[in-house]
């Protein structure tokens, strides 16, 4: 992705207000008092039984690269945005803290602490925004694909939405829904930044291209050999099933529609297929697809999906909704204390969570946060979080096409420990409740 100036530096992927804070924080002399900041969400989007974390890894990235350089400076002095003093302080400025949290591909739940920031004020705060901009966005996009995926079953769903989106969100939405358990992307800067598949043949315009759809498939398949996709619905798509098994032969790799009835369709195309000697020839759809749409197509004769707008906007959830709060902060003996909003519909819940999926049998039955700790006789279950950054220094395995690799593994086995109710697609409660100790 590019960067938002010339220097590279990510800090000014934040709002004003974050600084603003630390000038006067400064000044009140709390910007170095220890504090914990958390990142949950309170809910989960109208019928959604459980969501996906992702961005984790991207957070990281940006974080090698969070610094205030000349430029950022020269802004902030120009504009009198903020003071010399605090000037003199971005200048220095270096992430030394602590950050743990859910393991990017993780299940959560509503109230899970999903990360922690361990820190003096200043340098906490000040990552409020970046930190939210990426998780709640690359969960809400990682949550839609994992019901995309799940509704699916065997048959793999490709991301194509970079179009339906800015050239930035792309390539987190392509990171995002692989991550969800989509098989591939048609983004080429998500595959050579995170090492994901990437898929792609043609568009309608290549067939417009040419004076006749056999002209344009005679150039595709003698280009990309008979393994290509060939796209049907330009004209009539009966006879462009015909002319390409006709040019292809029974050994025509694929076919794909984006229109029309597509249960109808689907039907009547490898009806088609099979009658002309193509039983291999795969069927790909797209056209607008979601969970329900897919869920539709379950038991049409369908081999693969590719879905655009509605995973990149997170299928009508384009934001998953989460918070940054500060929950503790250190008193004079460096002992924490517990500090919450009480607002009214907006509550937070103060204090260091520890957080534990109990586990009966294979099967996970519930969410369990101790506040500061969980009581010994819970029963089995299996620790949430992991250190991401210890004193400032980055753990990179979860960065780059390593951190993708182990998210996916991470969302394949969590998905795993749930109840069949998770992957229902009529709205319910979430999979598993969420319980604080003590009660």
């Amino acid at each position: 992705m590019s960067d938002l100036t010339r220097t590279g530096s990510t800090a000014f992927y934040t709002d004003q207000y974050e600084l603003t804070m630390v000038q006067a924080a400064l000044e009140s002399g709390a910007a170095d008092r220890r504090s914990l900041f958390e990142v949950f969400g309170r809910g989960l989007p109208a019928g959604r039984r459980y969501g996906v974390v992702a961005g984790t890894g991207r957070i990281l990235e940006m974080l090698r690269d969070f610094r205030f350089g000349d430029e950022e400076l020269a802004f902030l002095s120009r504009e009198q945005i903020v003071d010399s003093r605090t000037i003199d302080w971005l200048a220095n400025y270096s992430f030394s803290g602590t950050i743990r949290g859910y393991a990017e591909g993780e299940i959560y739940f509503p109230g899970s602490p999903l990360m922690t920031i361990e820190s003096t004020f200043a340098e906490g705060v000040i990552l409020e925004t970046l930190i939210l901009s990426a998780m709640n966005y690359d969960c809400a996009v990682a949550s839609a694909a994992s019901r995309m995926a799940q509704a699916a079953g065997d048959r793999p769903c490709a991301e194509m939405g970079g179009r339906r989106t800015n050239e930035h969100a792309a390539v987190a939405a392509a990171r995002a829904a692989v991550i969800g358990g989509f098989a591939s992307t048609s983004n080429l800067a998500a595959g050579l930044r995170y090492g994901l598949p990437t898929i792609g043949t043609s568009a309608h315009s290549f067939t417009l291209l040419h004076d006749s759809e056999q002209e344009a498939f005679a150039a595709q398949l003698k280009s990309l050999g008979t393994d290509t996709t060939l796209l049907l619905d330009t004209y009539d798509v009966e006879e462009a099933l015909q002319t390409a098994v006709r040019l292809a032969g029974e050994h025509l790799g694929g076919v794909r529609i984006d229109s029309g009835d597509l249960i109808e369709q689907a039907s009547e195309v490898r009806a088609g297929l099979d009658r002309l000697g193509a039983h291999d020839t795969t069927i790909t759809v797209t056209s607008d697809l979601d969970e329900f749409a897919i869920a539709a197509l379950a038991a049409s004769p369908v081999d693969s999906y590719g879905v655009g707008t509605r995973v990149v906007t997170g299928s009508g959830a384009p934001a998953a909704g989460l918070v940054y709060k500060l929950v503790a902060r250190a008193d004079e003996s460096g002992a924490w204390t517990s500090v919450a909003k009480n607002s009214t519909g907006k509550p937070s819940r103060g204090g260091n969570k520890e957080a534990l999926r109990l586990i009966d049998g294979a099967i996970a039955v519930e969410e369990a946060v101790g506040i500061p700790t969980l009581p010994g006789d819970l029963g089995d279950g299996r620790s949430l979080t992991v250190d991401l950054v210890v004193d400032g220094e980055i753990d990179e395995s979860h960065i780059g096409a390593e951190g993708v690799t182990r998210a996916c593994a991470r969302h394949d086995e969590s998905l795993a420990e749930l109840p069949r109710s998770a992957r229902r697609m009529q709205d319910g409660e979430p999979a598993i409740p969420t319980v604080f100790y003590p009660k």
